[in-house]
């Protein structure tokens, strides 16, 4: 645990300002430890008169309100601080998360963790820990130069056992930041896999697997509990290893000071040190070794701040840029047009021109990468290659209606005012989406939904989803298996309102469905 702040670059360091202001305030600290030292030597050194005794121990009692004030100070200061970084890593992180969520292709109990958790967990190292770090390169020296006035022999000592005092805390920080770093690995971890399970819970019941989910969690628990307790030992041990090491350099300055007063030390005394300058070097003794024992208790902070510091600076892609508006949409060119993930390219290059009206199905076997090509076209994904040359409306020109369609809490209207639209156009595309069973058996559109959308089948959903980008407006429809679970009526029902819609809108579907495929103007088989 080094006395220096290793301080993030860029984004993950706290304002200066605000930093400096914490900084400060801890330094002003000293200003009441210097007066209750002065207080204390002077009432002893003056014990027999009353007027002196009694400025001592007012000089204390002042001195206790100085540091409760300078500490109140420095800590709000350091959570101002906090704040404001905390505030500047979500708006940075939590946008690139939204907008690359489908390229990156993580579980969102991860991507939770790192908007929430690991940014929660910065919080310590701006607040606490680089404001004591700053102020404990300064304040030792300002206490031996005090102690200096009144015994240079004192300060001596003091500035010589700082060596093997900051060596302790240099090993013992090295041992505890990587067990710091794997213990936010395991909660990372264990989030991401609760959050994910969660989702998946109605499928976990209907296949009879909850035992073994629940022993995946249970191990996953196990690992953040055995990784806590590595860091909470090595912590505990690295606190008394320095606790022993500043009661032994503050013993040593007593044993100095008190055989110098008695005349026993075994060699000749090289300075003439009176009672009060004893006790005001002794008082004073403990305040030396006070910012850095301040410092190695936070020095949690720091390592798990630094830790979540290295998780959020890994970068994120960037979102794919949205199509250019123009005045009419007159359709998209892909021109060699490859996707990938992890580096490998999964789809392409392809190459494909949509026109301004017209229905296109994407077709191919699952894996194929049907649902990327569309991702991409929704700007959803990024392009690994090629370019698309879009002309669009004054409005974003896609709408997108994936496999598994967003359902919030409210009605069903609200669910699908989700793209745009007013309340005709909501209504016209439940209607042609085939949703008119659903709104008889429920009530109307005003019938609620929770989050979970329980009681709506897969195919349900499906077509919430095609509702709503129908309700948009958009020109271009870009729609992920738009008949799968759909009985042959409906699935029949959807395919003639698309074969509609594509005399005014542009349609481009991925479909394993050979009917849907059929009634297509063109196709694109990526098999």
């Amino acid at each position: 645990m080094t006395a220096a702040a290793t301080t993030p670059s860029g984004s993950f360091a706290p304002r200066s300002a605000a930093l400096r202001r914490a900084s400060l305030w801890w330094l002003a600290d000293l200003a009441g430890a210097f007066l209750f030292a002065a207080g204390l030597a002077f009432t002893i050194g003056c014990w027999g008169g009353l007027v002196p005794v009694l400025g001592g121990l007012a000089a204390m009692l002042v001195s206790g309100l100085v540091r409760a004030a300078a500490q109140a100070r420095a800590a709000e200061a350091g959570m101002a601080a906090a704040i404001d970084l905390k505030a500047r890593l979500r708006a940075r992180h939590l946008p690139l998360l939204f907008a690359t969520a489908h390229a990156r292709a993580r579980m969102a109990g991860e991507d939770a963790a790192r908007a929430v958790d690991q940014i929660e967990a910065i919080e310590g190292l701006a607040a606490r820990y680089q404001p004591l770090a700053r102020a404990a390169r300064i304040a030792p020296l300002l206490v031996a130069g005090a102690v200096a006035i009144a015994s240079p022999v004192a300060a001596g000592i003091l500035l010589l056992t700082l060596i093997p005092f900051t060596i302790g805390m240099i090993i013992a920080g090295g041992a505890a930041r990587a067990a710091a770093d794997r213990q936010l690995t395991a909660i990372g971890r264990l989030g991401g896999l609760f959050a994910d399970r969660l989702r998946a819970l109605a499928e976990i019941r209907s296949f009879g697997a909850e035992a073994r989910i629940a022993s995946h969690l249970g191990q996953a628990s196990t690992e953040v509990a055995d990784r806590t307790l590595a860091l909470l030992r090595i912590a505990f041990i690295s606190s008394g290893i320095l606790e022993f090491l500043a009661a032994l350099s503050v013993a040593i300055v007593a044993l100095y000071c008190g055989f110098s007063l008695l005349g026993l030390l075994p060699f000749p005394a090289p300075e003439n040190l009176g009672l009060t300058a004893a006790f005001f070097a002794l008082a004073l003794a403990p305040e030396f070794y006070l910012p850095m024992r301040r410092l190695a208790a936070a020095y949690h902070d720091r390592q798990t701040g630094e830790a979540a510091s290295l998780a959020l600076d890994i970068e994120l892609p960037a979102p794919a840029a949205s199509p250019p508006r123009s005045t009419v949409f007159t359709g998209v060119t892909l021109a060699g047009v490859a996707v990938a993930y992890d580096g490998k390219v999964a789809v392409g290059p392809v190459s494909l021109a949509v026109p301004a009206t017209g229905l296109i199905a994407i077709t191919g076997p699952s894996g194929c990468g049907k649902s990327s090509l569309l991702a991409a076209l929704a700007g959803l994904q990024p392009l690994h290659a090629g370019t698309l040359d879009w002309t669009a409306g004054t409005a974003t020109a896609a709408a997108w209606a994936g496999q598994r369609p967003l359902v919030m809490a409210g009605s069903i209207a609200d669910n699908v005012a989700l793209g745009g639209g007013n309340p005709a156009t909501i209504a016209h595309a439940l209607e042609a989406s085939g949703l008119a069973p659903l709104l008889a058996a429920r009530g109307g559109d005003e019938a609620p939904l929770d989050a979970a959308g329980s009681g709506l089948s897969g195919g349900e959903r499906r077509r919430l989803g095609l509702a709503r980008a129908l309700a948009s407006g958009r020109p271009l429809l870009l729609l992920d298996e738009p008949t799968a679970d759909l009985d042959a009526t409906t699935a029949d029902a959807i395919i003639a309102t698309l074969r509609r819609l594509a005399s005014t809108h542009a349609v481009v579907v991925a479909t394993h469905d050979p009917a849907l495929a059929a009634a297509a103007d063109s196709r694109l088989d990526l098999a």
